[in-house]
């Protein structure tokens, strides 16, 4: 009975994370030659309702979060390019205000 209610409660609150938030993919790269890094692009932000401020916004926040994994013995190569799948989440009003500071300017 109290697993029953743990279950429950898990749930209940996943839908009032998703309810507040937004999760948008984004795909990076990192060009390796000889284990040293070469280029760090965003190529491409999911997302078919957002502003040209948004998108630039989460372009950045790709970069910075590709540019902190650079590193890692799990995606450092020898040569070649690693790809990134990131996924950002946002709340809604943190998403709204990025549109309305691409008015202001």
């Amino acid at each position: 009975m109290c697993f029953c209610l743990i279950s429950a409660g898990n749930a209940f609150a996943q839908i009032g994370y998703k309810k507040d938030s937004l999760q948008i993919k984004v795909y990076s790269e990192i060009e390796y030659i000889d284990r040293l890094i070469k280029d760090i692009k965003v190529d491409t932000v999911f997302c078919d309702y957002c502003s040209k401020n948004q998108i630039k916004m989460l372009k950045e926040e790709a970069f910075r979060r590709t540019y902190l994994i650079r590193n890692d013995k799990d995606v450092k190569l020898e040569n070649g390019t690693y790809k990134h799948a990131l996924l950002i989440r946002i709340s809604k009003k943190d998403f709204l205000e990025m549109r309305e500071e691409e008015n202001d300017n």
